[in-house]
């Protein structure tokens, strides 16, 4: 089977090994002369970027490049790219890397001629509305990591430096233009990463699937998400050059960020604070959470595992997934403790004011308290 697509859910995506060459196609689709490739430190200088960069400018496209970001990127980075952009004469972003240089670069074209602050669109109730839509710049998202999803997604998380909160900053128009998914970027992914971005896209599939809110469509491709992920995440971890489990990773990212739209839980709730604060690596802190959570949830949730244990090829239906879920997250050398990533238990009060606020708290089955959040943390501590 060629794993090899043009599709256009939810946006168009150039889906195939080596589709990184289309990108001049793709500028032109997007009505882009003079892109700003914006990317993280780690990705600057290396050969993927650079021959990125190669591509663009033997196009006629220049070779604008904003490499400022931070692993968890916030307001500093942001009014960085955006003074690049502008200075630059530039008329559309390249999003290029792992969820840091997505969301940033995301938000580069969405902020770039905005008049107010980026958190007058936080992702709470209309405030999108407040965005003047007609001068957001076109995006072309290009991911090197198979986890967040975040180059399907219409959001972006950004950290504000003086609070350490993480915000998700929301607009319809934030959703990429096209979308390159070419698995031959990722091969170079330290095992690490490997682990923790493709266990983030595996949180993103199970927190969708338990969630309560009524889309159907998202079930279905949740259900599948955590099926491939459970079945080529130990391939491309084992090795990194198997195209195929890279390309099938890839693929379950993007479903993972597809099916959160029906809502996340009490694992993102955890980890944003947790992120913000201790400035651990989003995915390994969901796959250190997720155990936990499944356990507090296990009221609300046991009936509907049962199905996808049974599609998953899981013996013991709830219990079974949860057992697998430890034995999953040991066989990629997660820490089982939140202590081991140097989270604190006297910032645990602090951590449960910051999850408490979080939008993905109105995903999590079981309602979620500050009493509850509090025995949470201590669990996964």
């Amino acid at each position: 089977m060629s794993l090899v697509g043009n599709w256009s859910y939810p946006t168009a995506i150039k889906f195939g090994a080596g589709r990184i060459n289309e990108l001049p196609e793709a500028c032109a689709a997007a009505g882009m002369k003079r892109p700003l490739l914006v990317t993280d430190k780690g990705l600057a200088d290396l050969p993927i970027t650079t021959v990125t960069l190669d591509i663009l400018e033997a196009a006629g496209l220049g070779r604008g490049l904003f490499s400022d970001v931070d692993p968890n990127p916030n307001e500093k980075n942001l009014a960085a790219g955006v003074a690049a952009y502008n200075a630059g004469g530039h008329d559309g972003v390249i999003a290029f890397g792992g969820g840091s240089g997505l969301d940033l670069g995301k938000m580069v074209a969405f902020m770039a001629g905005q008049t107010r602050p980026v958190w007058d669109f936080e992702d709470i109730g209309d405030w999108w509305t407040r965005a003047n839509a007609d001068v957001i710049a076109p995006i072309i998202a290009v991911p090197t990591t198979a986890g967040t999803g975040s180059e399907v997604g219409r959001a972006s998380v950004i950290t504000n430096s003086e609070t350490h909160a993480k915000k998700i900053i929301f607009h319809p128009k934030v959703l990429p233009t096209v979308v390159i998914c070419d698995p031959e970027l990722t091969v170079g992914m330290p095992k690490f990463i490997t682990a923790g971005t493709g266990l983030d896209a595996f949180a993103h599939c199970v927190e969708a699937y338990s969630s309560p809110h009524y889309h159907p469509m998202s079930q279905g491709i949740a259900l599948e998400g955590m099926r491939l992920v459970k079945d080529y995440l130990p391939r491309a971890y084992a090795d990194g050059t198997d195209l195929e489990a890279r390309a099938q990773m890839m693929s379950a990212a993007a479903m993972g960020a597809t099916a959160f739209q029906k809502g996340l839980g009490a694992i993102h709730a955890m980890s944003h604070p947790i992120g913000a604060v201790f400035n651990t690596h989003h995915g390994t802190t969901n796959a250190v959470c997720m155990p936990a959570v499944l356990e507090f949830n296990a009221p609300a949730i046991a009936d509907r595992f049962q199905q996808a244990a049974a599609y998953l090829g899981i013996e013991g239906g709830f219990d079974g997934f949860r057992s697998f879920v430890q034995e999953f997250n040991d066989a990629l050398g997660i820490p089982r403790q939140l202590s081991e990533l140097g989270v604190t238990e006297d910032r645990i009060p602090e951590l449960v004011e910051g999850a408490i606020i979080d939008p993905s708290c109105g995903g999590n089955p079981i309602e979620l308290t500050k009493e509850n959040l509090t025995q949470l943390f201590h669990a996964a501590l």
